[in-house]
This record gives C-alpha cells, structure tokens and sequence, in this order.
C-alpha cells in the first residue's frame, strides 16, 4: 500500500473527527436548549444531528480500523466494524423516533408554549454549524465515508431549517403546533436516511454486488482484457466494506503459459474500472488432457 494512500486515509480520518466533534458538541447544546425551551422540533433536531455524530463515528474509526492488518480470526481484518456501527445507528435512530413521534402525537393534542427566541436563536446557529460541517467534509479527502456522512449533514441542514421555521412561526404567530409538526418532519428525514443506510448494511451482509456494478459488464470485461481468456465463470462480486470490493472467478483459457500476465491485466483493469482490489482468480484450461470438454452453466 503506497505512502499516498496512507496519507489520504489519514487525511479522511482527521476531517472526520473534527466533524464529529462540532456536530456532537452542538447536539449537546441543541438537546439541552429543546429541553429548556419546550421545544419538539430542537430536540428532534438535535437527534438527527446525533445521527450525523454517529455517521461521523462510525466513519472514523472505519478509516482507522480498516489499517489494522488481518488476524487469524479475522482474515479481512476490521474493516467490517462500520457494517456492525451502521446497524447498530439505524436500530438506535429508530428508537429516536419512535420517542419523538409519540411525544409530537401528545403535544399536538394538547400543545404546551414553546420558548420562540431560544428555538430560534439555537436552530440558527445549528444550521450554521451544518454548514461548515458540510463544507469541511466537502474540501477534506473525498471516501465513501466521508461522503455518506456529508448526505447525512445535508439532510440535518433541512432540520435546522425547520426548527429556525419553527422559532419564527411562534414568535410571528404564537401557533405552538407547528413545532410538533416541524419535529414530524424531521423524524420523516431520519427515517429516509436511516433506511437508506440500513438497506446499503443489508446489501454488504448478504455480500450482494456492489452498488453501481454489473455482473454483465465485469464478465464482458474480463472476457476482453486478454486474448487468451475464453470465458468466465463462478464469478462472485462484494463488498467487504466501503473501502473494499472483493471478486472471485474462474478464468477459462486454451493455455496456461500466459496466466502470470493474464492475472495481471484482470486484476489492474478490476480496479481501475471498477474498484475491486481484492481480486481471487482461478485458471481453468478449457479442455483436459484427454481432450474431453469442460462445460460450465452461463451464469
């Protein structure tokens, strides 16, 4: 593994925990203020923001974990540990929800006053710590962490808004439903983002193909990437975690003499073209010694 690319993980691992620590420490400050104020739509704000702390997290030691070297028990190593920390935040947001959806139910029958001037004031400064958190993440070294964890800021963007919508409508108006409304609202977000995440965790435990690769296209580009190959079967794609594609395949071929260059040109055209650095191919020459034909299901 090059120098460079240390120095990149290194790079997303530092931009990471400084995010981590201004998004959670203006969760903190949120929650605190929701709770004081009799605010629904601060505190719902709040949990989506520790939602963006959990990503965050979650990518972090990720990036971490993923340079700790292989073990006898764990072959791969850890970079699996952001699939167990991606469940363990969907389960968690769920619950998060569940708490505010109930409570907002309550406060819509019988709505207590709100503390307009601190919703306000707090959801502004929020949605400008959401900024430079997404422009942080936007200008530090762009990974699939760092990157999922920016949707989760743009989505908590829109959560700032509406607890600054909020504060503005009690202050203007004095309608105090609008803040179990606007906490609705935002538990709508975290669902769609905490279910996109859970269905992309689900993928990578059943070890289904990548998103955004073909199945069709790796084998047709296999095919051509030498003139030796005949054909391809067994073939396997997956994602052991963001940072990590792994393919398995078997390579048929007339000859055996030029595997070493074949092997070489398949695995750099697989990660060149479509990401996978774990590449584990197996030559089969396409008749016996006896002349006797191999026949393999097209897959």
């Amino acid at each position: 593994m090059g120098a460079g690319h240390d120095h990149g993980r290194q790079s997303s691992t530092r931009t990471l925990l400084i995010a981590l620590v201004v998004t959670t420490g203006f969760a903190i400050v949120e929650a605190i203020t929701g709770w004081l104020a009799n605010s629904l739509a601060l505190i719902g704000d709040a949990g989506h923001m520790l939602t963006d702390s959990m990503a965050l997290a979650v990518g972090a030691l990720a990036a971490w974990a993923a340079k700790r070297p292989p073990t006898a028990a764990l072959s791969y190593g850890w970079q699996r540990t952001e699939v167990l920390g991606a469940l363990f935040n969907v389960v968690f947001m769920y619950v998060i929800v569940a708490f505010i959806v109930v409570a907002a139910i309550q406060r819509l029958i019988d709505a207590p006053d709100v503390e307009g001037g601190s919703v306000l004031l707090v959801g502004t400064l929020g949605l400008l710590v959401n900024i430079g958190v997404a422009w942080l993440l936007a200008r530090g070294e762009q990974t699939l962490n760092t990157r999922g964890a920016m949707l989760h800021v743009m989505g908590d963007l829109l959560g700032s808004v509406a607890a600054v919508g909020s504060g503005v409508v009690v202050l203007t108006t004095g309608w105090m439903p609008i803040d179990p409304l606007l906490s609705l609202l935002i538990c709508v977000l975290i669902v769609i983002s905490s279910t996109k995440l859970l269905m992309e965790t689900l993928r990578v435990v059943m070890a289904g193909v990548p998103k955004g690769v073909s199945l069709t296209e790796v084998r047709a580009a296999i095919k051509v990437s030498h003139p030796a190959v005949t054909g391809v079967h067994h073939l396997h794609v997956w994602e052991v975690s963001s940072r990590s594609r792994a393919l398995s395949a078997h390579i048929e071929m007339q000859e055996l003499d030029e595997w070493p260059q074949v092997l070489e040109q398949i695995a750099e055209m697989l990660n060149a073209r479509f990401g996978i650095d774990h590449p584990t191919l197996q030559p089969e020459l396409l008749c016996d010694d006896l002349g006797h034909g191999h026949s393999h299901p097209q897959e």
